[in-house]
């Protein structure tokens, strides 16, 4: 990618098993840009401790608290942030941070959007109305960010099949173990083509 290395903030807000798998990409050279902060939605969620243990910056939003977006949104300057990606943030970004990283901002949903996706559609959520619809498949989508839930434009998608006996808990495996492969590669190529970098 021609120009400055790419800034990617990744936002979690409970173990932080995709933002794993990014830093290990990134560490591995897979990932054509630097974690430089990690954005949590809780300050007890599991997955601060990888950006911790590797000495990355970290930021607490808490979307309840007077002037929070703005906040961010400076947290974000301040990293010089040009990309961010949203692994397992249960919260909707703040239209003002949106604004501020046009088709910058990607997010992985445990299903095949359109369907199943939506406020309050996440995780175990998604599994259970998977399967309660007798759905012989599910998968992983990775989509742009807009002002609305899982609404953006989809960059790419993964199907998952729907076995029997599965169960919530089986399924999301399955689906961890292919976001874990897919998400780090789409996030790859969406940042190298893209034409220009914020700094």
């Amino acid at each position: 990618m021609n120009g400055p290395a790419a800034r990617l903030a990744v936002f979690i807000s409970g173990r932080g098993s995709n933002l794993n798998a990014l830093l290990n990409a990134a560490e591995q050279g897979d990932l054509p840009a630097t974690i430089e902060l990690v954005v949590a939605s809780r300050p007890d969620a599991p997955g601060l401790a990888y950006a911790t243990s590797r000495n990355i910056g970290t930021f607490i939003y808490n979307q309840t608290a007077p002037g929070a977006a703005s906040q961010l949104l400076t947290a974000l300057r301040q990293a010089h942030i040009s990309h961010i990606a949203l692994a397992g943030f249960l919260k909707l970004v703040p239209g003002e941070v949106v604004d501020n990283f046009p088709e910058r901002i990607v997010n992985l949903h445990p299903a095949l959007l359109p369907r199943y996706g939506g406020k309050g559609m996440y995780g175990h959520r998604v599994h259970r109305a998977v399967l309660a619809s007798g759905d012989t498949e599910s998968g992983v989508t990775v989509h742009l960010v807009d002002r609305k839930y899982d609404s953006g434009r989809i960059i790419a998608q993964e199907r998952v099949p729907i076995v029997s006996g599965d169960t919530p808990e089986s399924l999301a495996e399955r689906i961890h173990d292919v976001e874990h492969r897919l998400y780090p590669a789409v996030i790859a190529d969406w940042i190298s083509s893209s034409r220009t970098v914020r700094t």
